[in-house]
């Protein structure tokens, strides 16, 4: 494979006096990317106000970012690996910024829906290199650490979203406060991009434009978007009318794994080593577990702010602060459970996923038995238990899944990573939306639609506990003892 010299210097992990102050402005960025995902929940109704459209018009507001978001991931990592993680950081974050002042002043929808393309676009590529910068940047027990910041970062920004939207809408008000939602990632991103320009040092290059594998990157991208765009779209009967593109995700995956095998038996690089999935302990089973826990964990934030704006008659703001507690104990408990998953590894995840289940379980029983009124104030408590139990899945979860990833790996691993996460996230709110919806019809009774989807995601946090007792016991005296070993002394598993 053709390399390009190492450009930069601070690059020995562990050497960089700046690496925390650099990780702390990429994550930064990355929280930036990622509460955009739910923060347009909360404004749904102002958009439709302001604009004059109807719901199902507005879908694509909510549902084109993450799915430009998740189609870029894979090759955003990539590219970081490639060209440096820095110059693909800032790039992406500058684009960023320009399509969310794009679409805070789009003047109707259909240029709104093309700047949320744009933005979950861009987004894709910055993702990735926060998990690419924490290998290259970190070693031993401080990439534990590292990693606790970054699924406190991811958990956080998904549930702060519907908080922060909710405070910027109510301060905001009017018929454009929605507006709000995009053009406060001006200043912020801006201040970002300065930081990060003086903070974060290069890493090394180390390939050339002609070694990327473009037509990996096309293959995958197009099997996600068959993959990702009929459930996107489920509530307007996507995938009752495009169920068929599931079908065509079959063909396209087999033909990018051939090509990727292809690449490697010419010496080339592929997009995706697919030794992660067979020879990198604790990387798939990892990922799975990820995607099966987003797919419960995700789903809540919509129907909440549904349920809590359109039947029990609460602002924007009330609807944010209702899951304020989940976001509080969900902070504490990554940074915490960054520390402990060095020593008890998959414990952690475990206990994290039981208290989630415990959380959201009461949250489901007291939908059905505590009056519309009382609701927000009898959650809090529940609220807080699973948030508490979400801080020590996602971060200890990231960490044990890319603890033996290389680092000319790690943009990669972190971007395939992020997708199964991204993919549970849209299979999840679109199922818990369409049970809300369903029983709601059925039984006329908003708040039994509330806690039936409440249930379901409880079942989808089980099946992710399952997966993680499994994997702890099929590991003991193997991947476990490797992972852990990885985390405390940034070793690489020989052979990759």
């Amino acid at each position: 494979m053709p390399q390009v010299p190492a450009q930069h210097t601070n690059y020995e992990p562990g050497a960089d006096p700046r690496r925390w102050h650099a990780l702390w402005v990429t994550l930064a960025g990355g929280f930036m990317m990622l509460l955009d995902v739910s923060i347009v929940t909360v404004a749904i109704p102002s958009i439709e106000q302001g604009l004059g459209t109807s719901p199902s018009g507005v879908q694509w507001v909510v549902s084109g970012y993450p799915l430009t978001l998740g189609l870029a991931l894979v090759a955003g990592g990539r590219l970081g690996d490639a060209f440096g993680r820095r110059d693909i950081y800032l790039n992406a974050l500058s684009a960023f910024v320009a399509a969310s002042v794009f679409a805070g002043l789009a003047p109707t929808l259909t240029l709104l829906v093309v700047a949320r393309l744009l933005q979950g676009l861009v987004a894709g590529l910055v993702t990735p290199q926060n998990g690419g910068l924490i290998q290259d940047l970190f070693r031993g027990a401080e990439r534990g650490r590292a990693f606790g910041l970054l699924g406190a970062t991811i958990g956080l920004s998904t549930a702060a979203g519907p908080v922060i939207g909710g405070l910027i809408l109510g301060l905001a008000g009017g018929p454009d406060g929605w507006r709000w939602v995009f053009l406060v990632n001006l200043p912020f991103g801006l201040l970002t991009l300065v930081l990060a320009f003086v903070l974060v040092p290069r890493t090394p290059k180390r390939s050339t434009g002609a070694d990327i594998d473009y037509v990996g990157i096309l293959l995958l991208g197009v099997a996600v978007l068959c993959l990702m765009f009929p459930v996107v779209l489920s509530d307007s009967r996507g995938i009752q009318r495009f169920w068929w593109l599931f079908l065509v995700a079959v063909p396209l995956s087999w033909l990018f794994v051939r090509w990727e095998r292809r690449r490697v038996g010419e010496g080339r690089s592929p997009l995706v080593h697919l030794s992660l999935f067979t020879r990198t302990p604790g990387y798939p089973s990892g990922a799975t577990i990820g995607t099966v826990y987003f797919c419960g964990f995700s789903g809540l934030w919509l129907v909440l702010a549904v349920y809590l704006q359109t039947d029990v008659g609460l602002t924007p703001l009330q609807s944010g602060l209702a899951v304020t507690s989940f976001s509080i104990g969900s902070a504490v408990s990554s940074w915490i459970a960054g520390r402990l998953v060095g020593r008890w590894g998959r414990w952690v995840t475990i206990t994290g996923l039981l208290l989630v289940v415990a959380g959201l379980g009461a949250v489901a029983v007291l939908g059905f038995v505590v009056a519309r009124d009382s609701l927000m104030l009898a959650i809090q408590l529940p609220m807080l238990v699973a948030g508490v139990g979400g801080g020590a899945v996602v971060s200890p979860n990231t960490t044990l899944t890319l603890a033996c990833v290389p680092s000319d790996m790690a943009g990669v691993a972190s971007g395939v990573l992020q997708t199964g996460q991204r993919l549970g996230s849209a299979v999840g709110t679109a199922l818990l939306a369409a049970v809300f919806h369903a029983v709601t019809t059925v039984s006329g009774v908003p708040a039994t639609g509330f806690s039936v989807a409440m249930v379901t995601a409880v079942f989808l946090v089980l099946v992710a506990l399952v997966l993680g007792l499994l994997e702890e016991r099929g590991r003991i005296g193997n991947h476990g003892n490797i992972e852990l070993e990885n985390i405390r002394s940034n070793t690489v598993v020989p052979g990759q």
